[in-house]
């Protein structure tokens, strides 16, 4: 599996210690094309310092694995705050390769394991849970939240919004003061797009 991470000059990179860790699915990893997630990501890092990995899956198998060398391989993962998820699929459902899975699914599957973490979903796909839903999955996962978009994808990409998000958690570890701080300094776009956090 390729990983993939923007260059950052070397000073940076040891100063910097906010990551986000974005999986994206795709039709196929042997298809090497760069997406706009990716670019996103590197202008991410030119710009405000903030350092990701990126890994693209087209299974729930691939997915799995991704984020279990996350988990498991990565010494800085206490340092990872965002996973960022960029996949297809319905209100409480993710897409690969043409198979549903549901997020009480991908909660059993990281059972434990997303302590402290935010998962945040791009507007490909819509975020839709009932109290019960997203109760379920931050107990099984122990993430701190999940955040996503209301609305679905209309020609309007979520990135430039998803990069504001990431960025001040920069400034401010406090989710509900980010969240707070990104309906001031963005509020047409995050009514446009149905920002939510789930907590």
């Amino acid at each position: 599996m390729l990983e993939k991470r923007p260059q950052l000059p070397q000073e940076q990179a040891t100063a910097t210690t906010h990551f986000i860790y974005c999986l994206e699915a795709v039709d196929d990893i042997e298809t090497d094309v760069v997406t706009e997630a990716e670019k996103s990501l590197e202008h991410l890092a030119m710009q405000y310092g903030i350092a990701s990995i990126y890994n693209t899956c087209d299974t729930i198998e691939g997915l799995e694995e991704s984020l279990n060398t996350l988990v498991l391989d990565d010494h800085y993962f206490k340092d990872y705050e965002i996973i960022y998820l960029i996949m297809t699929g319905e209100a409480n459902s993710i897409c690969l390769n043409d198979y549903y899975y549901s997020l009480q699914e991908i909660a059993e599957i990281f059972e434990g394991r997303l302590k402290g973490k935010i998962l945040h979903f791009s507007n490909a796909k819509v975020l839709d849970l009932d109290e019960e839903e997203a109760q379920y999955f931050l107990d099984i996962t122990g993430a701190k939240g999940v955040s996503g978009y209301g609305h679905p994808f209309d020609g309007i990409t979520s990135s430039h919004l998803d990069k504001a998000f990431f960025n001040l958690f920069k400034e401010d570890d406090d989710m509900l003061a980010v969240v707070e701080e990104l309906h001031q300094r963005h509020y047409n776009v995050c009514k446009l797009l149905d920002f939510r956090l789930y907590y």
